[in-house]
């Protein structure tokens, strides 16, 4: 995808290697970048889903109910 506007985040210069080890030949940081949100976002739906399988179930709602 092309980059139209680009913005500069700063961040330590650990962070900035750790991230150069992390990214792939060829990819770009914001490929990268947009890969460890998607990582995140999967790794909060997961636990809201252990969450929500631990509940009681006396305190969740049947959805027919809603």
């Amino acid at each position: 995808m092309p980059l139209t506007k680009t913005k500069r985040i700063p961040v330590s210069v650990d962070i900035w290697k750790r991230l150069g080890k992390e990214k792939e030949a060829g990819e770009t940081y914001d490929d990268l970048l947009r890969e460890l949100l998607q990582a995140r976002n999967r790794l909060r739906l997961l636990q809201k889903m252990k969450r929500v399988e631990e509940a009681d179930s006396e305190d969740l709602v049947d959805l027919d109910d809603l």
